[in-house]
């Protein structure tokens, strides 16, 4: 019987106090903390669900407060979903609702906070993001960006910038989104990952592919999460790596 086995985890890093970034599994969140181990889930094949990663914006106050809802709404409305349309409908839901949520509470001003994630539906798999998280697709070849990065070009020299250009939440008033939004056919023996930038900034896309080739499931998550680590573990690490099994 077809599957979907999705391995994730969520670590602090090095440098920074608290964990900001959140995820979704299906009906499983994680909110701004942390697992000790790799967890693995797994799912049937033919029902909706939803894989979602949300890093929520550092040096601006609630980024975890930001993260936390947007994954809470995704995974309660996940089972729902059945395409591109209801799934952008969901993320303007999680935009609005995180301006509401800091309008009035100064403390809460300008929070904001990406997602990147996947929709598989039976025959339909569905890459979306909002911000600079993002979502790979795992080839025999190699690593295929499947998100839209919304940044700027790095500087001269550099490989990545920690600026973004569009956000769930993030500015003083409202501002729209125009979620990325990318369908194919699901194929069995699929992989996939979904991750923040606390993965994929201080890790090249090469290392990564490397990793990906020989291991699979936990043991490729622990891989990963180490890798960010030995290179310094600048930010919060989080990633969620989905495999179509049968």
């Amino acid at each position: 019987m077809p599957y979907i086995a999705v391995t994730a985890l969520s670590h602090v890093g090095l440098i920074r106090e608290h964990n900001e970034d959140s995820l979704a599994v299906g009906p499983w969140t994680l909110c701004a903390t942390v697992t000790q181990n790799p967890q693995t889930l797994v799912f049937p094949l033919g029902r909706p669900l939803v894989v979602a990663v949300a890093d929520g914006l550092g040096g601006q106050p609630g980024g975890e407060v930001a993260s936390a809802l947007v994954v809470r709404r995704i995974s309660s409305l996940g089972a729902a979903l059945d395409g591109a349309r209801a799934l952008g409908d969901v993320l303007d839901v999680c935009n609005r609702e995180v301006h509401a949520a800091a309008d009035g509470r100064p403390e809460l001003t300008t929070m904001g906070t990406t997602v990147a994630g996947l929709l598989v539906l039976a025959e339909s798999l569905l890459a979306f993001n909002v911000g600079d998280s993002k979502v790979y697709e795992v080839t025999w070849d190699g690593l295929r960006q499947l998100s839209v990065d919304d940044s700027p070009p790095p500087e001269p020299g550099q490989r990545t910038t920690s600026a973004v250009t569009q956000t769930l939440g993030g500015t003083r008033g409202f501002s729209p989104v125009t979620p990325h939004v990318s369908t194919r056919e699901v194929s069995l023996g699929g992989r996939y990952l979904v991750c923040s930038d606390g993965l994929t900034d201080p890790v090249p896309d090469e290392a990564i592919e490397r990793l990906l080739a020989v291991h699979d499931d936990g043991k490729a998550a622990f891989e990963l999460w180490k890798a960010a680590i030995e290179a310094g573990g600048p930010d919060n690490i989080t990633l969620a790596l989905v495999r179509i099994g049968e």
